[in-house]
C-alpha cells in the first residue's frame, strides 16, 4: 500500500503553483508533477484532441510520480483545471476528461489566491479576469464538495503557510 500523500496546487495562472511545487519537493527530499499542458502546447491555440493528449498525460504523470515519490507529491495542477482551461479556450469539455478526473484523489487541496503580482509568460493571458478565473476554480471545487485551504499573502507568507500544513499531514 503506498502511503504518499497527493497535494494538489491548484488555481488561475500566475499564482506561484509551479514555481511552489518544484521548490518544496526539493524541500521535502521528493517528486513533484508539473503542468503537463506547458510541454504539449507552446500556445493557447489547442484542439480538443491536445486537450484529451495532456489530460492523460497529466493523469500518467501523477501515478507515474506517485511510485517514487517521498511521503509527498506536489501536484502542480489537476484535471478540474484541465477541464475549465478547455471550457475557457474551446468553449466544450470532452467527458474523457472527467472520467480522467476521478483515477486520482488528493489529500489535500490548496487554492492559490490572486494576490500576488501578474507575471506575464507569453501563454498566460487572462490577466484581465483574473478574480473571474480565481471565482470558477473555487466554483469548482465547492461543486464537487473538495475541501481546499486558500493560500494567500507574499510568496515567503504562502511557504510558511504550506510548509506548516504539509507538516501537519505528514505527522
Amino acid at each position: 500500500m503506498n502511503s504518499v500523500k497527493k497535494i494538489c496546487f491548484y488555481g488561475p495562472e500566475s499564482t506561484g503553483k509551479s514555481v511552489m511545487a518544484r521548490h518544496l519537493a526539493e524541500f521535502y527530499n521528493t517528486e513533484f508533477v508539473p503542468e503537463v499542458a506547458r510541454e504539449v502546447v507552446s500556445s493557447n491555440d489547442f484542439t480538443v484532441d491536445d486537450i484529451i493528449k495532456i489530460g492523460y498525460d497529466q493523469t500518467y504523470r501523477v501515478l507515474e510520480k506517485e511510485n517514487t515519490a517521498n511521503k509527498i507529491l506536489f501536484c502542480d495542477t489537476d484535471l478540474i483545471t484541465t477541464q475549465i482551461y478547455c471550457r475557457q479556450y474551446l468553449g466544450v469539455v470532452p467527458d474523457v476528461l472527467y472520467e480522467l478526473e476521478k483515477r486520482i484523489t488528493y489529500d489535500q487541496y490548496f487554492l492559490f489566491d490572486i494576490d500576488v503580482p501578474w507575471i506575464a509568460d507569453g501563454m498566460r493571458d487572462l490577466s484581465d479576469n483574473r478574480q473571474e478565473m480565481f471565482n470558477v476554480f473555487k466554483h469548482q471545487l465547492e461543486v464537487r464538495d473538495i475541501k481546499y485551504k486558500l493560500v494567500s499573502g507574499t510568496y515567503k507568507q504562502r511557504e510558511e503557510f504550506l510548509c506548516v500544513e504539509i507538516n501537519k499531514l505528514l505527522s
